[in-house]
């Protein structure tokens, strides 16, 4: 089980690397400099606690939630996504929504590794494709959120297998096939946020540059 201490360790030095790397002082500087960042970052948070809370599953910890990650990593960047996700995740233990024992999964697998692949997929976006508007939308926001929502889901069953919760029949069965239902409201969710936002409010999102996109 997970909240044996053979798998906790592991799990949370894995979490405090990530969040150890995430740390930048330039950038802690700036945000607390900045009110409408803090904001903006605190208003993310809520909303991934919100997100995470409304789930659905039949197996237990293997539940099927939107993520919603990938439209917040364009919004704040990585470091400051990472550190919105984790204050959502500690909110959700606050309110007695998350175990602490479960909180190193689910800050790994719900938040840390989608962020990361989200932003990675950002980045290999813009170095290497056109600089475009719709290429931002529909490659950076909406596809990438819908196979980071199938990885998700991937990795947490290969992750509940290689503990031996469930075997490899249960979890296909009841868990991986869901990858199927929530490709394309995680995407529709992501896509449609970070539309909105790049139209109304583009100084909001981090990553989305005028002069690159709007020029193209």
């Amino acid at each position: 089980m997970i909240d044996t201490l053979q798998w906790q360790l592991p799990l949370w030095s894995c979490v405090a690397i990530i969040i150890w790397l995430s740390f930048d002082k330039q950038s802690l500087s700036h945000l607390l400099a900045t009110p409408i960042r803090q904001v903006g970052v605190l208003t993310c948070a809520l909303v991934l606690a919100v997100l995470w809370r409304i789930k659905a599953g039949i197996l237990p910890g293997l539940e099927l939630h939107i993520l919603g990650v990938t439209a917040v990593t364009l919004i704040l960047g990585w470091r400051l996504a990472i550190f919105a996700s984790t204050l959502a995740s500690l909110l959700l233990v606050l309110v007695a929504q998350l175990p602490i024992s479960l909180l190193p999964v689910h800050l790994l697998f719900t938040a840390f590794i989608p962020i990361t692949l989200s932003y990675l997929c950002f980045v290999i976006c813009y170095t290497y494709l056109p600089r475009h508007f719709f290429i931002y939308i529909f490659l950076c926001a909406f596809l990438t959120a819908a196979v980071i929502a199938c990885i998700k889901i991937l990795t947490s069953g290969v992750l509940y297998y290689l503990l031996g919760d469930y075997s490899f029949i249960e979890i296909s069965e009841n868990y991986l096939i869901l990858c199927a239902i929530i490709w394309f409201p995680e995407a529709m969710l992501n896509g449609m946020a970070i539309t909105l936002l790049i139209t109304y409010r583009p100084y909001w999102v981090k990553t989305f540059y005028d002069k690159d996109y709007l020029d193209s």
